[in-house]
């Protein structure tokens, strides 16, 4: 195959991965009215962009079509990622959760653990920014002031788990910051997106005695989640949205103090420039929430529906993102 320069690169979609898991549901068909497989029941996940081994997106739109991510990483390195990019595989992974039921409550690992654990495990932090939620629906994020280690300890594996996390009602809009170390369990009720590094690795410390398509009780990592939890940290996770129309463009930080990623919160009512060339620049991914809009420049142009997302390479340069007249179009930008 005759690799096309990075002059042709455009604006990728990718083919998702669906995840079937007991705790998922329908609402990213009937919320986002996205396809779903027509023997998926109970998804709970859907994998956007990723890069795991056996498990590479891909491309589905223009010349490039059926390429994995992993080859363009291959082919076009820091001209795809950024030129800070030193090799490997794409650095994080877009997902989009429907939690029907409770999820565990879990907790992963950072650099340090997983250093020196060895292994295999990965490090992991993340974000949700909530799609849609039902009424009561509750995310749990980060321990309770009043939560010691010892009474975690006393807890661990039983229902008082619950009451050691702070919750939170959960409203379309809000985001929470999920750093390695920090106990959180997305509540039934939840559509999200989550933008985390490119990892699988998760300790589960509760999983209300459900039991698994084998008829057994799901696996425990007590021990893992209990070295690997940051018991100093009491942090309020929550970043509350901004919700309501605007009569102009507009863009709010979601995080901005990460070293793994960057997350903006987009209202547009017109046509919005920006680059991906700058300090340090990097790929742009443009995750459509509420309606469609167009985004490229004179060359290349592509449509993103709601609940999906776009990969904009590092190369690229300036782009403007089109939208519906008449209403407020959110858009989560992330970079690194």
């Amino acid at each position: 195959m005759n690799i096309p320069p990075k002059e042709e690169l455009y604006p990728f979609l990718f083919e998702p991965y669906y995840k079937t898991v007991l705790w998922g549901g329908t609402r990213i068909k009937t919320v986002l009215n996205r396809p779903l497989p027509e023997d998926a029941d109970h998804v709970g996940e859907a994998w956007d962009i990723c890069d795991r081994p056996g498990m590479e997106s891909k491309v589905t739109n223009g010349a490039l079509a059926g390429t994995t991510i992993h080859q363009l990483i291959e082919w076009y390195g820091p001209e795809l990622i950024g030129p800070d990019f030193k090799g490997g595989r794409f650095p994080l992974m877009v997902k989009i959760i429907d939690s029907n039921q409770n999820l565990s409550l879990q907790v992963h690992p950072d650099e340090n653990y997983c250093a020196e654990k060895g292994g295999g495990c990965e490090p992991k932090t993340e974000m949700w920014y909530v799609l849609s939620a039902e009424k009561n629906a509750k995310i749990y994020v980060g321990l309770k002031s009043t939560t010691t280690r010892q009474k975690f300890l006393e807890h661990l594996n039983s229902a008082e788990m619950e009451n050691d996390i702070q919750s939170f009602d959960s409203a379309a809009g809000d985001a929470y910051f999920i750093k390695a170390g920090r106990p959180h369990m997305i509540g039934a009720g939840n559509l999200l997106l989550e933008i985390q590094q490119n990892s699988d690795t998760t300790y589960r410390v509760y999983d209300w005695n459900r039991l698994g398509p084998d008829g057994k009780p799901r696996e425990l990592h007590l021990e893992q989640a209990v070295a690997c939890t940051d018991f100093m940290d009491r942090t309020v996770a929550r970043i509350s949205g901004v919700s309501g129309d605007t009569d102009h463009n507009r863009k709010y930080p979601i995080i901005n103090r990460c070293q793994f990623f960057y997350c903006e919160d987009l209202k547009l009512v017109s046509e919005w420039r920006s680059t991906t060339i700058g300090q340090p620049g990097s790929f742009h991914i443009l995750t459509a929430v509420n309606a469609p809009f167009n985004v490229g420049n004179t060359k290349f142009r592509t449509e993103v529906q709601p609940g999906s997302s776009v990969l904009i390479p590092a190369c690229f340069g300036e782009y403007t993102v089109k939208v519906s007249a008449g209403i407020t179009t959110s858009i989560v930008r992330t970079t690194l």
